[in-house]
């Protein structure tokens, strides 16, 4: 449940906030399934993870204590085309007023070349990562909830503590929702995993075809809603 405003949580402005939540939340669920999709199958196509920096960012340490300099190579890598694609979701997303379809016509390009039939492996991860980069911000917020789409640490640590809260007394509403997007890209990563053990890294044509898909659907969410989504 979302947090409420002081209004009447009957009021038609209630109502409609609630259903913008809604549709909110199905979102993140479903682009968090696409996140963890393709997670999936480029971690097993090349070892390394597509949206999980955090598991990069521990195994580039591990690269480092070694001496291990091709894989600390591939991974600084990885880590700063996330931080690319980030930088750019949020450049292209306020170029593009907002509109979510846009943009996720552009990272399903990026996933589509990089399952291009013979495309260079690391030329392809690195595509398939900065679409993932990118995909952060389609969706920021929710209602004043923060959403994060292609790692789950945060969700699951706010989910948590607000666990904690709520066995101690407190009655907040909205940390149940942290567990859609982890919901979400734990689903997505069995499709992706099912799909790279036939199809290999070409299985990167299904994200791609998701997210074509889900920039479809995003044609039919309410502009105003769409830019309360996206980064300001």
């Amino acid at each position: 449940m979302l947090p409420d405003r002081p209004h009447s949580a009957t009021s038609p402005r209630a109502r409609l906030r609630r259903i913008n939540g809604r549709v909110g939340l199905g979102l993140v669920a479903a682009l968090s399934f696409l996140a963890g999709m393709t997670d999936a199958v480029g971690f097993l196509a090349t070892g390394d993870f597509v949206s999980f920096m955090s598991g990069n960012t521990t195994r580039l340490a591990v690269a480092v204590s070694v001496g291990d300099v091709s894989a600390l190579a591939r991974l600084a890598l990885a880590i700063v085309c996330f931080v690319v694609g980030n930088a750019l979701g949020v450049i292209l997303a306020r170029s593009l007023r907002r509109r979510a379809a846009p943009l996720l016509l552009l990272i399903s390009a990026s996933l589509a070349l990089a399952a291009l039939p013979g495309m260079w492996t690391p030329l392809a991860m690195a595509l398939a990562i900065i679409a993932m980069g990118m995909l952060n911000a389609v969706v920021e917020q929710v209602n004043g909830l923060p959403i994060g789409l292609t790692y789950v640490t945060g969700a699951l640590s706010r989910f948590g503590r607000g666990l904690g809260r709520w066995l101690m007394g407190e009655r907040r509403s909205g940390w149940r929702v942290q567990l859609v997007p982890w919901a979400g890209m734990l689903l997505g990563a069995v499709l992706g995993a099912w799909l790279q053990a036939r199809l290999g890294i070409a299985a990167l044509v299904g994200c791609a075809g998701l997210t074509l898909v889900l920039a479809c659907v995003t044609l039919f969410i309410p502009r105003a809603w769409q830019r309360g989504y996206m980064p300001r």
